[in-house]
């Protein structure tokens, strides 16, 4: 769906993408942390079941950190979980928490929603924030994973980002 309402608003520059990227990290954090959580959780009881053998070892931590391919499937599954985070808020609202409190938002230059696969294209251009360094490069806003997904992040009127709900209206 088109919103050319905000189709509009003028590009957010590096320094405003740098305070809602340093709120969004203690919200990655606690994601990071509640996926490890579950991920030692499901690995405990899989070796308490017995399907996980304890390798000779005395605690489950360190079956799970002597086995290199349980640490990477862990590794894995908790970067998954921060870039559903990110891909989630991107496509579904524009926002991620972070945003809506600096009043910005990733959107197409047409104003439509980026789908869950550009949002996590963009999340793989954005080479875990380096990206954005593009912007002291460049005159035109445009981050390295803007340009690389056709998208870009604009800064919202006050008005705007109150009227916003997480559905992206």
């Amino acid at each position: 769906m088109i919103n050319q309402e905000h189709a509009n608003f003028p590009r957010a520059g590096f320094f405003r993408r740098l305070g809602a990227a340093v709120y969004d990290l203690l919200l990655a954090v606690a994601v990071w942390i509640l996926a490890g959580s579950i991920s030692f959780g499901i690995f405990t009881l899989l070796v308490k079941t017995g399907l996980i053998g304890m390798q000779g070892e005395q605690h489950v931590v360190d079956v799970l950190n002597g086995n290199p391919v349980y640490k990477g499937l862990n590794l894995t599954w908790i970067l998954f979980c921060v870039g559903l985070f990110y891909a989630l808020f991107w496509s579904k609202g524009g926002q991620t928490l972070g945003m809506r409190a600096w009043r910005l938002k990733v959107q197409h230059p047409n104003g439509q929603n980026l789908s869950l696969l550009t949002a996590f294209a963009r999340l793989f251009w954005s080479l875990g924030g380096l990206g954005n360094l593009w912007i002291l490069i460049h005159g035109d806003k445009l981050a390295l994973q803007d340009r690389m997904t056709g998208s870009e992040v604009v800064v919202l009127s006050e008005a705007a980002n109150q009227m916003r709900n997480w559905r992206g209206v």
